[in-house]
C-alpha cells in the first residue's frame, strides 16, 4: 500500500531536480550562446520543462525553482565567481573550467547562497548527479570539492 503523503515530497524533489537540470542547461545555452535571461527562460518553460523536444520528453519542472536559479545566478554571477573561484585549486582558473561544469558550480553555489532552507547535502548532491549526466571522470568529483568548500566557508557546515 502506497502511503500518499510520502509520496508527494518525492515528486517534488523530482520537479526541483529536474529545475536544477535545466537551470543547468539553460546557463551553458546563454553563455556559449549569448542569448539573454529572459529568451532562454521563455524558450525553456514554453518548449522544455515537461514538453517534448526533439523526441526527448523532459521531465517536468518546478518553474518557479528553474527562473529562480538562472535569473539568481545571472544577478549576481559577479558575487557567485569570486566565492568559485576561491574553492579551486590555485593553479585553476574559473575560466579554465568546461563551460558545463561553470553552470553547475554557479547554480550550485547560487543555492548554497541563496536557499538556506534547502541542506547543504541536498544541494550538492543533487549537482553532483548533474555532473555524473554529463561528465564520467573527474569533474563531478571536482564539483563535490568545489561546492563542499563553498558550503563550508559560507554556512560553515560540510556535506555528511
Amino acid at each position: 500500500m502506497t502511503n500518499t503523503p510520502s509520496d508527494q515530497p518525492l515528486k517534488q524533489v523530482n520537479q526541483r531536480g529536474a529545475a536544477r537540470l535545466a537551470a543547468v542547461q539553460a546557463l551553458y545555452q546563454m553563455e556559449v550562446g549569448g542569448t539573454g535571461v529572459l529568451e532562454i527562460v521563455a524558450e525553456f518553460e514554453a518548449h522544455r520543462l515537461g514538453q517534448e523536444l526533439d523526441g526527448e520528453t523532459y521531465l517536468k519542472a518546478d518553474a518557479s525553482w528553474f527562473r529562480s536559479i538562472v535569473s539568481g545566478v545571472v544577478r549576481d554571477q559577479r558575487k557567485l565567481d569570486p566565492l568559485i573561484g576561491s574553492a579551486l585549486q590555485d593553479d585553476w582558473a574559473l575560466s579554465r573550467l568546461d563551460s558545463t561544469v561553470r553552470a553547475i558550480l554557479r547554480a550550485g553555489t547560487f543555492e548554497l547562497l541563496e536557499r538556506k532552507d534547502v541542506p547543504v547535502p541536498v544541494i550538492v548532491t543533487e549537482y553532483v548527479e548533474i555532473a555524473k549526466a554529463f561528465f564520467e571522470d573527474e569533474e563531478p568529483k571536482l564539483v563535490n570539492a568545489v561546492l563542499d568548500r563553498i558550503a563550508k566557508q559560507i554556512r560553515g557546515e560540510r556535506r555528511k
